[in-house]
């Protein structure tokens, strides 16, 4: 195999599909990245069985073929090289020569027949969306995925579709963030849990442009994403998801709207106060127009107020600041809205159409002391 390209092409590629080389195997076949080349296209491909990647590079062809590369080695040599023509030759022997201006590389490779192959999808189940949505979706859902392996469920994002809607939701046991858009048109109804590694890779694929598309394709175990250049699949989370929509109560008896900038200062600055591993809460004390909150930790104590429009009776309540603080991170109106019912139940922070939805679970009041 003899191959051509732009040390930018390539490097754009191995960064792409470097998201799918494992950190730990067995199979020393899957440290590498599979380079295929023929008259029509070069691909460069990584899959560590969960996960895999492909995308196609611009490039020239002289000599098809296939080649595996170790990943890491491979991705270190191009950012090394200067920024021009990088040719790739590899022997019957899988010798490999990378050269590029004065520069030349000799490594040894691999046989690309032993790397396992991508699954074929059937694209019978589809839907598709601008990717500009899509990885808003995933932004603003996936910090409420659980950071531990002792529930895949909650490892995942469940993606719904009905009709002309998809929703996205995620949850850890102590909040629930969700994400619904109308799409263009309607589609086959699918329900499925994708891994939350799965989509935090492809997020940082995607481009975001709101003309392009993404196009997302099931079967029984698998999805695969399909944009610009590039494919990704993955295996998905066996099981039945949360019912979620038990969990979602619209009645409520305080009805709150607070500046979202005024309240994610303060929580930016009660965390000052929290150590890594500390439980200390922030606690909010509503009454009539004004909202004061408070953190006593090890460290010191904080006590801010803050102006609100409130409906209901007065209240205090306490949650994790971490959590209130990534839900409004990630909302993009000026002001929100929350919703609360007593100082035990969840607060909702949601939007009057109901497109996103954050729950939080409220924190007893004898870990602020």
């Amino acid at each position: 195999m003899k191959c051509s390209f732009n040390k930018s092409d390539i490097l754009n590629g191995i960064n792409i599909v470097s998201k799918a080389v494992p950190v730990r195997t067995t199979m020393t076949i899957l440290e590498c990245i599979l380079i295929t080349a023929d008259q029509e296209r070069i691909c460069l491909t990584a899959n560590d069985m969960e996960l895999g990647i492909e995308t196609e590079v611009t490039g020239f062809v002289e000599t098809p073929g296939c080649l595996a590369i170790d990943a890491k080695l491979f991705s270190e040599i191009i950012r090394k090289l200067p920024e021009s023509l990088v040719t790739i030759d590899a022997d019957e022997d899988d010798h490999v020569e990378i050269r590029c201006e004065k520069s030349v590389f000799h490594i040894s490779g691999k046989d690309g027949v032993e790397f396992p192959a991508l699954p074929q999808i059937s694209k019978d189940r589809s839907i598709s969306l601008s990717q500009f949505t899509l990885k808003e979706m995933i932004r603003q859902t996936i910090f409420s995925i659980a950071q531990s392996d002792s529930n895949k469920m909650m490892n995942g994002e469940c993606l719904e579709v009905q009709g002309d809607h998809v929703r996205l939701t995620s949850l850890d046991g102590h909040r629930i963030s969700l994400r619904s858009v109308m799409l263009g048109q309607a589609f086959q109804d699918e329900k499925v849990i994708i891994p939350g590694k799965t989509l935090s890779e492809v997020s940082k694929i995607l481009t975001g442009d709101q003309d392009s598309e993404v196009s997302l394709y099931f079967t029984s175990n698998t999805v695969l994403f399909a944009f610009d250049q590039t494919i990704v699949v993955s295996r998905l989370v066996e099981g039945e998801y949360f019912r979620i929509d038990q969990m979602m109560t619209t009645d409520y008896e305080i009805k709150l709207q607070v500046s979202k900038k005024e309240m994610l200062e303060c929580l930016e600055r009660s965390l000052l106060l929290v150590r890594e591993n500390d439980k200390k809460p922030l606690i909010l004390d509503i009454r009539d127009d004004e909202m004061n909150l408070s953190m006593n930790s090890s460290i010191g104590a904080l006590q801010e107020s803050i102006p609100i429009q409130k409906k209901g009776p007065d209240l205090m309540i306490a949650f994790n600041p971490r959590f209130m603080l990534d839900a409004l991170r990630v909302i993009d109106e000026e002001t929100v809205t929350l919703y609360m019912i007593n100082s035990k139940a969840p607060c909702f922070i949601r939007d009057e159409e109901g497109s996103y939805i954050y729950l939080i679970l409220p924190v007893n009041f004898s870990t602020a002391r």
